[in-house]
Order: structure tokens, then C-alpha cells, then sequence
């Protein structure tokens, strides 16, 4: 980040100055003690379990120049009334800053699907023409999404930002810390559905987003899906849409699938007479969606399509526990996409499922809950067991009382004797699965990142460097 003094850092946040105003901030901004280098600036936040208050000692041994604090503390502090609200303060002034110095460019992305990958492909697009700062992991809150935009320093280019949402007027919030130059909107399906209320309120809250542009910005909006090329009437500026119907700006033509699960396309963009071809290295034809989104994104921002459609293909999947995918020793095939489920992530993972198996490999799905789906929750996971059925996925294994409906969905759809098995937790999933599992079976293991399933994709997958 930039560097800041103490009383810099105080008039941002409007806090109460206890330390010497010259004292400089020369280093990260962190919540977690341990990350605390020399110069840092040590947030400590209070949360349910641990409050960051405890932890003050610790980060001032280790180097932290200041705190920001709810209270008193021993050692240099601005102390505020409310320590989430003032970092998001900070981090709207370090980018008013940074905006103001130079030519620094603000990407937000949002959707109830497919936002981690869509930044991580836009990333790799735009780091070889810049600096670029993305988020690590999935740091699309409160918490998260100022720490990422005070990672940004005079030297940065491209700040691409996860926006994530659960409720209406969260995206808001958000973008009144990181107006976005470019606001790309993936698709509204049905994750949340239990908080927000309905598949409507999830549309207009993600449509906060196009409202929420800086002056001049442009909504990079998905044609395929009705509910988001409608958010083009509430934009304040210009449109560019992607998808893969004919009117969309930037678009796929030509999809295609290979034996690894991996998608190929043509990249057409509106202008050009030229297609330029994509040969995808992540798993999944519904990452097609996503490259297109990152491509738009990438576009707008001033890259080459040449030059976007090359780096597709080269990349690849950062974020773990998001259709990785390993091949042990033994011959199984690993995907392990635990990190977040719903229906619409659901689908798409089996389908890849079945395509990498093919005929002549076992096909197994490993499948948790799908969490905060509201009152249709049931309804949701009998679907994707009597999906699991259709798409002819050889063995079932469904792990918790929550996710029990897939269980009932594929029992009622054929007749599937022990080719459905339902097991209470994680450590029984792992312990039939020790037994179960053949050499060449290829694996999918899938759930809410609340279900605990992650323990048993690292396990799976950390057999193979074992």
C-alpha cells in the first residue's frame, strides 16, 4: 500500500489519534497477527470466536507500526468507533489517492457463480501488461475486499476485486469503497436463495454493481442470462456483453469438449472479422462463461484479442478446491470442486464429470450439501440426484443429513441398489472410499465449503504427493 502517518490514517477513518501522528505506516495492512511484518498496520478486528484486540501484543513484537482499535491498547493506535466500517474508510481513500496520482484501473466482478475464477482469469490476463492486484482466495467481503484494495500501491495498474453478496445492499457497500471502472456481472442462479429471499432480490442486489460504476464506467454484462443483460437499463454508462448468442459483443463460437473435460472455442468479438481460437486448460465447458467475462473485461480494459485469446489458453487454475484437478498414481482421476455449491455449480461439475470419464472409466460423485438454498433446499438436492442418475454416473456416495435429498432424488429416479451409497460425515466418505476405489475411477467430490468436504478433496488429492 501507500504509506501513510498516523494522523493520515486517522483523518481517513475519522478516529481518535493515540500515537504520534508522524508514526508511518510502511507496510501491509493485516487482520491476522501473524502476517504482521515491520511497518504493518494491524487491524484488530473483533469476531465471534477470537477478538483481534488480544492479539495486539503479538503484532507489535512483530513489527506493527499501528493499530486500528476499538479501544485503548498498548501501543501506537487510531481508535475508532467501529473497526470494519473505518478500514473500509482507509481503503476508499488509499484508492482516491492512488486514482488521483495515476492511472490506476478498478475491475468489480460479482455473480452467484463462477467470481473467484472469473478474477483469477482476468489476473493472469492483465499481469503481463501491469501490475495487478487480485484478491488471494476468495476475498469478496467486508473484511476482504478493502485488505485486497490496500494491497495497491502507486505502481499498480490493473485492482481486479471479487465482489460477493448476500443480501441486498452489500454490493453497495462495496463499491462505495471501489467504485469499479468496469463492473462484470456473471450470472444470477441460485446460491443464497435462504438469505436473499428469492431468485428477484438476488438480481437486483447484483445489479448494485452496475449502479455502484465510477463516472464514465462500463458494465460488462452476460447476454445468456435474461436477468443480468436486463442490467444494462439501471447502467449509468456504456454496455458490453458476452456470452455465446449471436448479439453478444464478445462471444464463443464453435464450443467444443475434449477427453480431459477442458473447452475450445472460437473468440469473436464485435469489430473484428477475425475469430481467434481457445483451447481452454480448465475443467469444465461452464468456465466457457467465465474466460468470456474475463475476455470482455480484458477488452474493454485496452488488450488486444490476439492477445487475450493467448492468454487463455495458457491459464490456469489458481484458486484451490475449484474443479482441480489431480492424477494420482494409482490411476483415479481427483476433481475436487469443494469449495461452494449450488445447483447451477452443481450441474456443470457433474456434466464434467461425465464427460472425463466417458465410457470406459468409472464415473464418482462425491456430493454434500448445498447450503442457504432457502425453503426449496430439498427440492434442489432431489434434483441432482435424479440428475446423477441421467448423466449415468457409475457410483454415488452422499456425505450428511443435509445433503440427504440427492440420496432420495437418485433412489427415486432408477433403480440404483448400491450404485447410491449415503454415508453421516466426512470420515465415513473417506473410509468407504478407501475401499471402494478402483484404479482408472475418476472422482468428483462437491459441497457447500460449510460441509467440511475440502478435508476429504485434500486427502484424496494429497494421496498422489504422499
Amino acid at each position: 500500500m501507500i504509506e501513510l502517518t498516523a494522523a493520515e490514517v486517522a483523518a481517513a477513518t475519522g478516529g481518535r489519534l493515540a500515537a504520534d501522528p508522524d508514526v508511518r505506516v510502511t507496510g501491509s495492512v493485516v487482520v491476522d497477527s501473524r502476517l504482521v511484518r515491520t511497518g504493518s498496520l494491524f487491524v484488530a478486528l473483533p469476531g465471534e470466536h477470537v477478538d483481534g484486540h488480544d492479539f495486539v501484543p503479538v503484532a507489535v513484537d512483530k513489527g506493527a507500526a499501528l493499530v486500528l482499535a476499538a479501544r485503548d491498547v498498548d501501543a501506537p493506535a487510531v481508535v475508532v468507533e467501529d473497526v470494519q466500517t473505518a478500514l473500509g474508510a482507509l481503503a476508499r481513500e488509499v484508492l482516491r489517492r492512488l486514482r488521483a496520482a495515476g492511472d490506476l484501473q478498478v475491475v468489480g466482478i460479482t455473480g452467484s457463480v463462477g467470481k473467484t475464477t472469473t478474477k483469477d482469469l482476468l489476473g493472469q490476463l492483465l499481469t503481463p501488461h501491469g501490475r495487478t492486484v487480485v484478491p488471494r482466495g476468495s476475498f469478496n467481503n467486508e473484511i476482504g475486499l478493502p485488505l485486497t484494495v490496500l494491497e495497491a500501491d502507486p505502481s499498480t495498474r490493473y485492482l481486479v476485486l471479487e465482489m460477493g453478496a448476500s443480501g441486498i445492499g452489500h454490493l453497495t457497500y462495496l463499491t462505495r469503497i471501489a467504485p469499479p471502472d468496469v463492473s462484470v456481472v456473471l450470472a444470477v442462479g441460485s446460491a443464497h436463495l435462504g438469505e436473499f429471499g428469492g431468485i428477484e432480490a438476488v438480481a437486483t442486489a447484483k445489479a448494485e454493481i452496475v449502479t455502484g460504476l465510477a463516472p464514465g464506467g462500463t458494465a460488462v454484462l452476460n447476454a445468456d442470462d435474461l436477468r443480468v443483460v436486463a442490467m444494462a437499463g439501471v447502467a449509468p454508462g456504456p454496455v458490453v456483453t458476452f456470452g455465446t448468442i449471436p448479439a453478444a459483443d464478445v462471444r464463443a463460437e464453435n464450443i467444443g469438449m475434449d477427453r480431459a473435460g477442458c473447452a475450445s472455442f472460437d473468440l469473436r468479438v464485435r469489430g473484428t472479422e477475425e475469430t481467434f481460437p481457445v483451447q481452454l486448460r480448465l475443467v469444465g465447458e461452464h468456465h466457457v462463461a467465465n474466460a468470456l467475462a474475463a475476455a470482455a473485461a480484458a477488452i474493454r480494459l485496452g488488450l488486444d484479442p490476439r492477445l487475450v485469446a493467448a492468454g487463455l489458453a495458457e491459464a490456469t487454475a489458481i484458486s484451490p478446491h475449484r474443479m482441480a484437478v489431480t492424477q494420482r498414481a494409482d490411476g483415479i482421476t481427483v476433481i475436487d470442486d469443494s469449495y461452494n455449491a449450488n445447483p447451477d455449480s452443481m450441474r456443470a461439475a457433474l456434466k464434467a464429470l461425465a464427460v472425463m470419464a466417458g465410457r470406459e472409466r468409472r464415473s464418482v460423485a462425491v456430493l454434500g450439501e448445498m447450503r442457504e438454498l432457502g425453503p426449496d433446499s430439498r427440492a434442489a438436492h432431489d434434483e441432482i440426484g435424479r440428475l446423477v442418475v441421467r448423466l449415468n454416473i457409475k457410483l454415488l456416495v452422499v456425505v450428511g443429513d443435509g445433503a440427504g435429498g440427492i440420496h432420495d432424488g437418485a433412489t427415486q429416479e432408477g433403480s440404483w441398489g448400491d450404485e447410491t451409497r449415503f454415508v453421516p460425515d466426512v470420515e465415513a466418505a473417506s473410509a468407504l472410499l478407501r475401499d471402494e476405489l478402483l484404479p482408472g475411477d475418476v472422482v468428483l467430490v462437491k459441497s457447500s465449503n460449510g460441509s467440511g468436504l475440502w478435508r476429504l478433496g485434500d486427502e484424496l488429492a494429497g494421496e498422489v504427493r504422499a
